[in-house]
């Protein structure tokens, strides 16, 4: 077409034959239908036929084809190339991409490049089927627990295991740390077990010693003084008998049956962590797959609309309707996996700050007891053997400087995957 004013032959809707018309750009004509390809139904001065949007000033819209509704804003600014607009069950309109099947609510500008919202992840980029923020377009996060260096900060991101190919999550991470100290409790209850041998055999040897006749038959005052030494022996047998009992009772059996079903705990929390991890991972697969459906049925709406452009017939329409329902069907289908994936997120964000929490007491609340009975240690040593003190008060002094939360703070600084907390898809 040339020129303001152009003359042609278009075909009218449901006739077969062909009526010529002649329009001239933005002249008032009544519009009846949208059609493919740019062009309405319409009349002019009584005559009904076929027009091209840009020749068009639209009065009013009567859309009886309710697969191709689109808004009036699209004639006067047209969607970016390979953009089409469709319509929800609830009425809102959302716009789809045929090229690369990018679905989004917000209106294509006609200016080159993608619209910012679309029914792939918004400001959010999943790894391992937990979506964190988009680097791009990351807000800065505060820390839930600022300055404590808090489990449930640093443990979001899964890391390299450093003993295979695979990857372990950052609540495995804590998991391990929570048994090795389990593991180290218990060596260092055999350590105490072992003292408790030496000073038994030790007291044994001391009271056997005190017993043999040697030197009995000294007279005098020196043979009074040998005796002394002699029951001396014994004495000190019953000192050091009393102190590998208080060892074992003080020390040695709180260690070993400070939480005796420790592992059992554990095994029950990484099973509940894991299970919820299995749940994320199977609805995020599901939105995948519902996202994928969605691309299948809009290429096929896309291909019967292409075709009713190319041959107009009631059973073209009938088939575009029934690919609309399952497109529409189909996007409803995402945004319910969509919201379910998010469920399951947000469930597995609260229990893992919870269960991180509750670790965190867990390894404060060990410390503490193993330095308390070490401290009970060296309060029997002191009161076995007075001679060795100032060997123990190294011992003491550090013991007094245990501090938890500065080992936390160590720790975590070594071994911490992550700390930024997952997001929840938009779109």
């Amino acid at each position: 077409m040339s020129g303001s004013h152009c003359k042609s032959l278009y075909p009218f809707s449901g006739e077969q034959h062909q009526q010529g018309l002649s329009f001239e750009a933005g002249e008032i004509i009544k519009v009846v239908q949208a059609l493919p390809g740019g062009w309405w139904e319409g009349e002019k001065d009584g005559a009904r036929g076929w027009f091209p949007s840009s020749y068009v000033q639209v009065l009013e819209v009567r859309l009886s084809i309710p697969f191709l509704q689109i808004p009036v804003e699209d004639l006067k600014d047209p969607l970016p190339p390979h953009w089409k607009c469709y319509m929800s069950p609830q009425g809102r309109r959302y716009y789809v991409n045929t090229t690369n099947n990018e679905t989004t609510w917000e209106r294509p500008s006609s200016a080159p490049g993608t619209p910012k919202n679309s029914f792939r992840h918004k400001n959010s980029l999943p790894i391992n089927c937990v979506t964190f923020p988009s680097p791009a377009c990351m807000p800065e996060q505060q820390l839930l627990k600022p300055s404590e260096w808090s489990y449930c900060d640093y443990f979001w991101a899964d890391k390299k295991d450093p003993q295979g190919n695979g990857c372990i999550t950052g609540f495995e991470v804590l998991l391990q740390k929570q048994l090795k100290g389990k593991q180290m409790q218990k060596e260092m209850a055999e350590f105490i077990r072992e003292r408790i041998k030496i000073e038994e055999e030790y007291a044994k040897n001391l009271s056997k010693l005190s017993q043999i006749p040697l030197a009995s038959q000294e007279e005098g005052t020196l043979g009074e003084a040998w005796a002394q030494l002699k029951k001396s022996l014994a004495d000190e047998a019953e000192v050091h008998l009393k102190f590998s009992s208080k060892l074992q009772s003080e020390v040695e059996k709180p260690f070993l049956t400070f939480r005796e079903n420790f592992k059992k705990d554990m095994k029950r929390l990484d099973h509940h962590i894991a299970d919820l991890r299995k749940q994320m991972v199977g609805r995020y697969a599901a939105v995948e797959k519902a996202r994928k459906a969605l691309a299948d049925r809009q290429k096929e709406l896309e291909l019967k609309t292409q075709q009713l452009e190319i041959k107009l017939s009631n059973k073209i329409e009938e088939d575009i309707k029934k690919a609309r329902r399952k497109s529409t069907q189909a996007g409803d289908d995402l945004m319910r996996c969509v919201d379910l994936y998010n469920q399951s997120q947000s469930k597995w964000f609260e229990e893992m700050v919870t269960t991180s929490l509750e670790l965190e007491r867990l390894e404060v609340e060990r410390v503490e007891m193993i330095r308390q009975h070490l401290c009970q240690y060296t309060t029997l040593r002191h009161e076995t053997d007075m001679f060795n003190q100032s060997t123990m008060e190294p011992v003491d002094q550090l013991l007094q400087c245990v501090d938890p939360t500065k080992d936390r703070e160590t720790w975590v600084r070594e071994n911490k995957t992550g700390e930024i907390r997952p997001v929840d898809i938009e779109i």
